[in-house]
């Protein structure tokens, strides 16, 4: 790595002025073989010190790093959410077939705790979904998601996400979902066949989707109450939400 000016220039200044401190001691003191003494002392503790430096130091100002990028994570979360994941969530539950029953479990609250927030979503990978095609628009899901072909696109160029691998993976999945509706013609004209694979992407999206709902609502709660507020109020699975606050 190429050294700037000035770097080299301090260092310089510095070596020359540990030198000449190292003379004045001799020449005052007349003590060489202490000078040297303390000075290989000093020079044993360097190692110690690349260790502390390298395995504490380093690990910690790695964990607060970390912790910044997963704040701006959230952050492109709760954009995607705020944009599409929420409404996508409302077409998605129609063409759930025991949208009831799972929609019970997931009357999220602010009583809720990190163990049910858990127990939830272990709930949700051990749920079988069906879904059926038939039951919803497709036309209208095809125009939602076409819309937000822009948005979608700018969210996977971000390279942060690669850091959070299941939410890169809902946004290959949502993007999948939007290529194969836009690429037919006729969305509510299809072969029993291909509306099976239609449901097999959008069920491939869902799952995704509400397993990492329930994290983005947990988050929420931990750290920003007032949006919990508005996303408890906008749950798609309550039948009884209200945006109007009663």
């Amino acid at each position: 790595m190429k050294q700037s000016p000035w770097q080299v220039t301090l260092a310089i200044a510095l070596m020359a002025a540990a030198s000449l401190l190292y003379y004045l001691q001799i020449a005052i003191f007349h003590a060489e073989r202490d000078t040297f003494f303390y000075l290989f002392q000093d020079l044993a503790f360097v190692p110690i010190q690349v260790l502390l430096v390298t395995f504490i130091v380093d690990r910690f100002l790695r964990i607060r790093e970390r912790m910044a990028l997963l704040k701006k994570l959230n952050m492109v979360i709760g954009a995607f959410f705020s944009e599409v994941g929420t409404k996508l969530l409302k077409y998605f539950v129609v063409y759930d077939i025991d949208a009831a029953s799972l929609g019970a479990k997931l009357i999220v609250t602010g009583a809720w705790t990190d163990a049910q927030f858990d127990g939830a979503i272990q709930d949700l990978k051990a749920h079988r979904v069906a879904m059926d095609c038939t039951r919803g628009d497709l036309a209208e899901l095809k125009q939602f998601m076409t819309a937000r072909r822009g948005f979608l696109l700018r969210l996977l160029e971000n390279q942060n996400l690669l850091e959070h691998e299941t939410f890169t993976e809902l946004l290959w999945a949502v993007f999948h979902l939007m290529e194969e509706l836009d690429s037919r013609a006729d969305v509510r004209e299809l072969p029993r066949p291909d509306c099976e694979h239609i449901a097999g992407d959008i069920k491939r999206a869902y799952v995704i989707l509400l397993i990492e709902w329930l994290s983005y609502m947990r988050h929420l709660k931990n750290e920003y109450p007032y949006l919990f507020s508005l996303a408890v109020r906008t749950n798609p699975f309550d039948p009884r939400a209200s945006v109007e606050v009663t």
